[in-house]
């Protein structure tokens, strides 16, 4: 609609208009307002469902992580011993029968490299997996290896006890790690239902704050345009000014406030653009009337 055919309109037909719709939405809000509140209600249980689940996944992840850390760190401070003790039975011929297969794969090292790699490095849970299987090999092979050794050599009994506990240490990290693993894979979707059911309460109310507030609203509304349509549309008193202002000065030539709006938008960047030319010619000049006068003085 162009500012002619806008200006045709008269200001009754507008005012009947606002006004209806104002009474039309005061006879449907209370059955919306009934509806969200109902919809709100349903939600809520439901959001604090997805609350407590995702908290609680989030609590057995939390104590796997505590019982993994625990069992991995008493498992490393058993390792040093471990290896202390290995020496000093090779030194003092304590090892003599060692098993020439386990001398060549040094089962121990290759535990320790494990550990510190699994510590260390920035792996994904396939990764992760892959390097505990390896573990659990090694630590497999290792009480093979244990048994047999204390079997045919008794006087190895702490030894043999200390790398058994460590290795029982290892698998039980090594468990809580995979329960970790799949504890934090099922926490994932109760973490997206949880945020998109908090998503969903959150427009829900604020649509129920928005309906309300429109509600209590309508009367003030209703009586404004009533009173509009039998007073008349100039100042009336505080809170009613003139609406036929800006329409008096369009219909005797001047531009609409749409029209004014649109003039500062274009010429905002033509008069930024000649500011920033006047500072620039500005500066030019100091420069030049600086250069002229230096010159001056070394004539």
């Amino acid at each position: 609609m162009d500012s002619q055919a806008l200006l045709q309109v008269s200001p009754e037909a507008l005012a009947q208009a606002l006004l209806d719709r104002r009474t039309l939405l005061k006879d449907k809000l209370p059955t919306v307002i009934r509806s969200l509140e109902a919809e709100e209600e349903k939600l809520e249980p439901r959001v604090a469902r997805a609350v407590k689940n995702h908290d609680k996944a989030n609590k057995s992840v939390a104590e796997m992580k505590t019982t993994r850390d625990s069992s991995q760190v008493d498992a490393r401070n058993l390792l040093p011993t471990v290896l202390g003790n290995r020496d000093t039975l090779v030194d003092s011929g304590g090892m003599i029968n060692l098993d020439p297969n386990w001398k060549k794969e040094k089962l121990l090292e290759k535990l320790d490299n494990l550990e510190e790699k699994i510590q260390t490095a920035a792996l994904d849970h396939r990764a992760e997996r892959k390097m505990l299987d390896i573990r659990k090999k090694l630590i497999e092979e290792n009480e093979s290896w244990l048994k047999n050794r204390r079997d045919s050599n008794p006087e190895m009994a702490e030894y043999i006890d200390s790398r058994r506990q460590m290795s029982t240490l290892f698998r039980s990290a090594d468990k809580s790690h995979r329960n970790m693993l799949k504890a934090v894979e099922k926490a994932q979707p109760l973490h997206e239902k949880k945020v998109t059911l908090q998503s969903e309460l959150r427009e829900v109310r604020r649509q129920l704050d928005r309906a309300k507030e429109l509600l209590a609203q309508s009367d003030k509304s209703i009586a404004h345009w009533r009173r509009r349509l039998a007073d008349g549309y100039g100042e009336l008193d505080r809170g009613f000014p003139d609406l036929m202002q800006a329409k008096d000065k369009v219909a005797a030539g001047g531009d609409s406030s749409f029209a004014r709006k649109s003039v500062t938008k274009k010429t905002a960047p033509i008069r930024a653009k000649r500011k920033q030319s006047g500072t620039s010619t500005k500066a030019k000049s100091t420069t030049d009337t600086k250069s002229k006068q230096s010159r001056g003085e070394k004539e």
